[in-house]
């Protein structure tokens, strides 16, 4: 369970799915106005980080450098698009749909998020100075709060979505018709954010009041990579029949009949038989064939090498800034632009 302690740490940090994979990266965690604790993240998905899609984090883990949380990455990127207000809330409506895509109890987590022993001032005491829920600014002591949780209670009970009533002097309020979860860092009930909340607590100042400055904030591209598979490379051994010529010399015999006069020299020869007779010689002939015979003699060893290569690419995105600009009076109390 990711703690709100936690928070700076799951924020521009890699999220993981229940495999392994990388998803995205957090860019924003959600807080239960009741409990004050974690409940979702939202996740930049896509190749730019265009997409966003919102993940429970009741049951998530930062482990390394990194949050891991026990859906498949396919369930994550089909998450219903929800929008957030402009106080950084949930609706109860996209609040219901993002439990229904992920087989959440919906009323089981509604009612025990408002139990009288939960909630941000159960014991009249935020433990960690960051500020109050939405809908709600319960403070013993501090100038009007006491009157401004009792409003915000006696509203929650008009509007009949919420689940606490009105609250007294150093109770809480109850909560309204929107969602239960905030957007932490975003402006709470009293105008300030938690940060900027816990600031005027640290100076001695009330939830009212202000230091007359404003925070300016800017996006910045975080920029990330995912893996995806491109292709495969194979190894694929056949056999082929292919046309080979060879010369051989192939030796055989032949008869060649020679006819020779009778001389001194082979008159005893050729005198020694019959007279007149009859007679026969047989003589045999050769000759040389081809055989061909084939042995499988192997040639060389062939393999896949993979080798990495990283290459530069430029990525460009929209990021947005805020600017502040100030109207100071001239002398004459004509308002001059700063």
């Amino acid at each position: 369970m990711i703690t709100r302690e936690q928070i700076p740490k799951v924020l521009d940090h890699p999220v993981h799915d229940s495999e392994g994979n990388k998803v995205g990266n957090a860019k924003h965690v959600f807080v239960d106005d009741a409990t004050g604790q974690p409940d979702w993240v939202s996740v930049q998905t896509g190749l730019l980080g265009t997409g966003e899609s919102f993940v429970p984090i009741q049951n998530a883990t930062m482990v390394d450098d990194h949050l891991e949380v026990p859906y498949p990455k396919d369930k994550i990127k089909d998450a219903p698009d929800v929008d957030v207000d402009a106080s950084g809330h949930l609706s109860r409506q996209e609040e219901e749909r993002l439990y229904q895509h992920y087989s959440l109890d919906w009323d089981a987590a509604w009612r025990d998020a408002n139990r009288p022993d939960k909630g941000w001032a159960a014991d009249g005491s935020d433990t960690d100075g960051t500020g109050a829920a939405a809908g709600a600014a319960g403070a013993a002591g501090a100038a009007g709060a006491a009157g401004a949780a009792s409003a915000a209670g006696a509203r929650g009970k008009q509007d009949g979505g919420g689940a606490a009533g009105a609250a007294g002097a150093g109770g809480t309020a109850g909560a309204t018709g929107t969602g239960r979860h905030a957007r932490a860092g975003d402006t709470t009930a009293a105008g300030m954010t938690a940060k900027e909340a816990g600031a005027a607590k640290a100076a001695g100042r009330g939830a009212g009041e202000s230091d007359m400055a404003m925070t300016r904030s800017e996006e910045h591209m975080h920029v990330g990579t995912e893996r995806h598979e491109v292709g495969h490379a194979r190894l694929r051994k056949y056999v082929v029949t292919e046309e080979e010529s060879q010369s051989v010399p192939l030796r055989h015999t032949e008869v060649r009949l020679e006819r020779e006069p009778i001389t001194e020299a082979n008159r005893e020869a050729a005198l020694s038989g019959a007279e007149i007779s009859e007679a026969e010689h047989d003589v045999t002939l050769y000759e040389e064939r081809p055989v061909v015979e084939t042995r499988a003699e192997p040639v060389e060893r062939v393999r896949l090498n993979v080798e990495e290569h990283v290459e530069e690419t430029t990525v460009t995105g929209q990021v947005r800034k805020e600017r502040i600009e100030a109207d100071i009076p001239d002398e004459k109390g004509r308002e001059r632009p700063a």
